[in-house]
């Protein structure tokens, strides 16, 4: 396994495809496969192998999400960048499905998180994951353009997870989340302290640069949720969406992550005067591509 911490160089990475599928075919699936990937609705379960640990990291998702949109999205051996990386889970779900991948994140501990995930190597499998510690900012420095087949990530709220868990959920369940600030950092870098205005802006500037490293026609593909904000819903997927369009990515499709199998418990929000949708049983994936020239 290979690690690369701040060097401003092309990272030695191949981004070929490995299949034998015809050069118009955006992924390796077969017809049956790719049916059930048309329901616009999806649900995913967590394995052995997932980050569940909210106090190891605050916003993880299943494998089993990262390694659908990656197989949905690319041919093996092709190049998958998360410019959010996190505690893995996009490193872990290419090396399952045999694509190259790079993740970048900000903070030591996650990148040790990610070298500890892929310390079990995987003896079928070319392809290379490689963490990187650095600012999203920094990531068009690594690559050459139109190398890059998907740009898949959850990013962070904005400032929305910079303050005291109070939900009447956590407070019934009694459990350690109650009055802690679930955020990634205090870092002056991190999205994760910003306003949604600032947020939405530096998004902006970071998916820009990444355009061109996107082969035309390459998909980008963003989880995020909307959520309530002292009785306001704050739309973040909407804020992406026009700042991603604003800066030349085509919106391609809106998938709804159907999160109600894996929600333990929530509280009653609103009942019986102001009706909330809870945030924490649905979350966007906002599916951009690289429009053809």
């Amino acid at each position: 396994m290979e690690v690369q911490e701040n060097k401003k160089k092309l990272l030695n990475i191949e981004h070929e495809r490995l299949c034998e599928c015809k050069k118009t075919n955006i992924n390796c699936l077969t017809a049956k496969e790719w049916l059930k990937n048309q329901i616009g609705v999806w649900q995913f379960t967590y394995e052995k192998r997932d980050v569940r640990d909210k106090s190891t990291h605050p916003a993880t998702f299943p494998i089993s999400l990262c390694r659908k949109v990656i197989e949905l999205f690319t041919h093996a051996g092709e190049l998958v960048i998360d410019p959010f990386v996190g505690s893995g889970t996009t490193l872990v779900a290419a090396r399952d499905t045999n694509r190259n991948a790079v993740g970048f994140d900000l903070q030591s501990n996650y990148i040790e998180l990610c070298n500890a995930r892929l310390s079990n190597g995987h003896l079928l499998n070319r392809s290379k994951q490689i963490p990187v510690q650095d600012d999203a900012r920094n990531i068009y420095e690594y690559f050459a353009e139109e190398t890059i087949s998907l740009v898949w990530t959850s990013p962070p709220y904005a400032n929305l997870l910079n303050r005291q868990r109070k939900n009447k959920s956590r407070r019934d369940r009694k459990n350690e989340q109650l009055n802690k600030v679930e955020q990634y950092s205090q870092d002056i870098r991190d999205l994760g302290t910003m306003s949604l205005e600032d947020y939405s802006l530096v998004m902006g500037d970071i998916f820009e640069s990444l355009l061109p490293l996107l082969k035309p026609k390459a998909h980008c593909v963003i989880n995020v949720p909307d959520m309530w904000w002292e009785n306001e819903r704050i739309t973040i997927h909407i804020s992406l969406v026009e700042e991603l369009r604003r800066r030349g990515y085509e919106l391609r499709n809106i998938i709804i992550w159907d999160r109600t199998n894996i929600v333990n418990k929530i509280g009653i929000f609103g009942w019986p005067s102001n009706y909330i949708t809870m945030g924490v049983t649905f979350e966007y994936l906002l599916d951009f591509w690289r429009p053809p020239k």
